[in-house]
């Protein structure tokens, strides 16, 4: 994927979308094929860190004992000590797990965390993550985290055939948008069986309007399969089934023994009788 064709793109998606009196983002959306999502093997959460601002301010919530409240009250958007676990009811576990993007908690609570909030969190996904970093130590500088989490976006295979990330808004230039897809793109890339044959089309859209396709990412230079105009469609849907027909292939496998028949025109036999 060429970043001249993002930048078509993005430039397209801005003169497509409805004006609106609010911020608008970019999401990018990329479609996934011939990967069987049911298999557990398949089904992932892997982050990636951007080089710029992820276009929408990530709020952090921290899970604490006495060792890193005053810090964590400084630093992340809201902080809550050990002592309180116990007496936040349901309504308010379940409004904390969708506020807040991502959640840090000391390790030597990491029961006391489970126990509390992992009805809650876990199937939001959004546990204390220890590959973005959000398991810390008891005397943790949780200033670092909290910016590297800023420009932090999660890559998903667990809902569907489609990976949605918010990757900028409309105030950031094209360059920085287009460097931040880029980079989860690559990266995304990385974690596929395989790679770029994983990948039906990118596209990418602001909020207020339609999503428009990349040029050149994904499905790579094979040959007669980057046509497949007969599965085009249940591939755009993101539906993660390999739905490739054979019709093609048997088509070119009777084509040959013509072929061969016509070359042979038994002219030797007519020889001889001369």
């Amino acid at each position: 994927m060429r970043k001249e064709e993002i930048l078509k793109a993005l430039k397209e998606a801005k003169e497509t979308a409805n004006k609106r009196n609010f911020k608008q983002k970019f999401d990018l959306i990329i479609n996934i094929k011939h990967l069987n999502l049911k298999k557990s093997e398949n089904q992932f959460d892997d982050f990636v860190e951007l080089h710029y601002q992820r276009g929408k301010e990530t709020k952090v919530c921290a899970l604490v004992g006495p060792e890193l409240e005053d810090e964590a009250k400084k630093v992340c958007n809201k902080s809550i000590r050990q002592d309180e676990f116990s007496k936040l009811s349901k309504k308010e576990l379940k409004k904390i797990g969708k506020e807040y993007d991502y959640f840090i908690a000391q390790a030597n609570i990491m029961p006391q965390v489970a126990s509390a909030f992992g009805q809650v969190l876990g199937p939001r996904g959004k546990m204390p993550n220890p590959k973005v970093g959000c398991v810390v130590p008891p005397k943790a500088n949780l200033g670092p985290l909290q910016n590297r989490l800023q420009k932090t976006v999660k890559l998903s295979t667990k809902n569907g055939g489609s990976v949605k990330t918010i990757i900028g808004n409309e105030d950031m230039v094209n360059e920085e948008i287009a460097d931040n897809i880029l980079t989860a793109y690559n990266h995304f890339l990385t974690i596929l069986p395989t790679g770029k044959h994983n990948i039906s089309e990118v596209l990418v859209k602001m909020t207020m309007g339609p999503a428009i396709k990349i040029e050149g990412a994904g499905e790579g230079k094979s040959g007669k399969t980057v046509k497949e105009t007969p599965k085009s469609a249940k591939e755009k849907s993101g539906d993660g089934e390999d739905d490739s027909s054979g019709k093609d292939k048997v088509q070119e496998t009777k084509q040959e023994p013509v072929e061969e028949e016509a070359e042979k025109p038994k002219k030797e036999k007519g020889v001889d009788e001369e």
